[in-house]
Parts: structure tokens; sequence; C-alpha cells
């Protein structure tokens, strides 16, 4: 019945189907414990308040025996970190390229859940990171891949480039042996990280680029924005820079591939978005999901880090935009680009008339 299932998997487009048990995975529930009681989840309240269901898949469904968890291959066919050394362009992760993956991979999970009742009468439930799950440990339950020093799922096959997907079910299925750590005594990725958010395989995302740019909803701590350089939704470089790697292969997908305007967007283009230039150009897009606002705090510090004073006019607009992580931003941005005497001279004329407490304290350098 497992290679049955595989096979179906593979035929509807997965790169790999291996399978776990639904009881809970040794150490995930305790790891999840520390980790929120270290704070370490920052604005991502949902974490804590799900914490009990997330402990075991039989926590969120008692029914569950079995679960299959599938990867879809989302490799670059290129180096990921290029846009780095374009200044003037936003570095946006790989992973949101292209169409959100969200709704690619819940079709596929869906089609194979379809086929698992009317061929075997299982009952079944399909997850994909949206819900309480700990996919990373299940995966590495599963035998899919081990979780690297970067916190996220390695694959021999794959490398760092999957999506994961499950299927709970009730179908008892013996589960596939557990991928051992080949990590050794590799600290690429925590080397690499440019906010030093990572050390000893443990992450803290709130220093973590990813997080700052996607999850975070408030200002960029000042100490960091200077690190996160033009990377304005997501940062790959723990990921990218895998030995790993070596043995992944593009993706076939074409959903996956990446979309034109977001291989290297040009800086001044997002930063002149309104709301609804917004909404348009990312239709389909996992960055629709962060608003035009907190796009727009990310590209004005890029624009800050990119040492073009070209770009000022363009973050002078910014201003007086009415949200507060916009003008904090621009503010930062401004500082960066323009004379201390120009600079000083906008101080002046704008700090009298900025409400926010976080826009004046920008205003005046505090």
């Amino acid at each position: 019945m497992k290679e049955a299932i595989r096979a179906k998997a593979l035929e509807l487009g997965f790169a790999e189907a291996r399978f776990a048990s639904a009881a809970p995975v040794p150490g995930a529930a305790e790891g999840l414990a520390g980790y929120l009681a270290a704070g370490c989840h920052g604005d991502m309240g949902w974490l804590a308040e799900t914490a009990e269901r997330r402990a075991a898949p039989r926590a969120l469904w008692p029914e569950a025996r079995s679960v299959i968890v599938l990867g879809e291959n989302y490799g670059p066919g290129g180096d990921p970190l290029a846009v780095l050394r374009h200044p003037g362009r936003g570095h946006v992760s790989v992973y949101a390229r292209g169409r959100d993956y969200h709704d690619v991979l819940k079709r596929r999970l869906k089609a194979l859940a379809r086929w698992l009742v009317e061929r075997h009468g299982a009952a079944v439930k399909v997850f994909t990171d949206t819900a309480p799950v700990m996919e990373k440990p299940l995966g590495a339950a599963a035998g899919l891949g081990w979780q690297g020093r970067h916190t996220n799922l390695v694959s021999r096959r794959f490398g760092s480039w999957l999506f994961l997907g499950e299927i709970f079910t009730t179908l008892e299925l013996p589960p596939d042996t557990p991928e051992a750590d080949h990590c050794g005594r590799c600290r690429a990725c925590e080397t690499v990280c440019p906010t030093g958010a990572l050390a000893e395989g443990r992450i803290d995302p709130r220093r973590c680029i990813s997080y700052l740019t996607i999850e975070h909803k408030g200002h960029i701590p000042a100490d960091l924005r200077s690190s996160m350089g033009n990377r304005i939704y997501g940062c790959d470089d723990c990921l990218a820079v895998c030995p790993w790697n070596k043995f992944a292969s593009p993706t076939e997908h074409a959903d996956y591939l990446p979309r034109a305007e977001l291989l290297a967007p040009r800086l001044a283009d997002l930063a002149a978005l309104d709301d609804a230039e917004f909404r348009a150009l990312f239709a389909g897009s996992p960055i629709k999901r962060i608003g035009r606002d907190r796009l727009l705090r990310n590209v004005l510090i890029a624009i800050g880090n990119s040492d073009d004073p070209a770009l000022a006019p363009i973050v002078a607009g910014l201003l007086k935009d009415p949200a507060p992580v916009v003008r904090v931003a621009a503010i930062w941005a401004l500082r960066r680009l323009s004379p201390r005497a120009a600079f000083a001279a906008l101080a002046d004329r704008f700090i009298r008339d900025e409400a926010d407490a976080a826009a004046r304290a920008e205003w005046a350098g505090d």
C-alpha cells in the first residue's frame, strides 16, 4: 500500500512521499515549549496559541494513525543570491518568486487525499504550513530529510529546497526510517547569517531577516537594518550555502518558476506602489499577505542600504505616508542617503507635524 501511495504521489507531481507514525515525534513538543518560553516566537502569537495542538498529530486529530509527508522541489535554476550583488534591486526569497505554494501544494494534496479515500476507504485530513503541524520534525521522522543547523529540512536529494505538506490518515501504515543528521561539523549556514540569528542549530527569529521582513508587523530594530542589505522579502543565505544543495535540481513545476518581475525588481519601482498597484502586482503571490505598508517598509530599508543618493527624492515622497512603519523607514533611509545639513533641514520642517512617537524619535536620531 505504501508503494502504491508513493507512486500515486509522484504521478501527481510530488518530488517525494514518506511515512511517519501519528504518535508524538520524540523531543518535538519539548523543543517547542522551550522555544516559546524563551520568547523566540516574537510577533508569532499563533505559535503559542496553538502549542497544545502542535504537540503531536493526534492532538490535532485523535483518529489519525499515520502521516504521509509530501515534499515538492522548488529548487532555483541559478544562483539564488545573485540579486544581493545589485543594491538597486530587491532580493525576494526563492520560495516567493512564483505562485503561492500554499495554493499549489494544497491542490495536489487534495488530489492525493481523494485518491486515498476512493481507493482505500481511508479517512484523511490535509495540511500545509498554515495549520498547527510541526512539519519539519514530522519530515525528519518520516525520513524525508533531517533538520539542518539552519533549522530547516535538508534532503540528500533536494538539498534545502523542499516545500512540505501532510496527509493525516486513519490507515495504519508502517513508518519509514528517520534520516540521520548529516550536517557533521559544517557551520556554513550559521556563519553566513547576516544578523547572527543562528547558533548551535537553533534560531532566534527576532534577528532573522525572514521573520523581520515577513512576520514582524512593527518597525525593524535599528541595529539590524543595515544587515538586511537589499533583502525585501525573506532571506535565502542559510539555505543557499548548504553543501547538500550540490545534489539539488531545479524545480520542474511551472508554478514555482520565478515571475520575471520578482527576480530582481527595481527598488524605485516598488517604492512607488500604492495599495491597488501592490495588490495587482502580487496577486497569487505569498508576498501579498504582508500588505503594501510592510513591503514598503522593507523596500525603504533596502534603499537606505543602497548608497545611491539618486533614490533620495523617491524616499522623500514617502515621509508623509499614512503608515507609521513606512514613515519611520523613510526617515532612516533618507538620513543614510542625504548630506547631513540637508537632512537636518528636513528634520526641522517635519518633526513639528509628526504625530507618531517612533517617527519623531527617528527624526531626532534617538
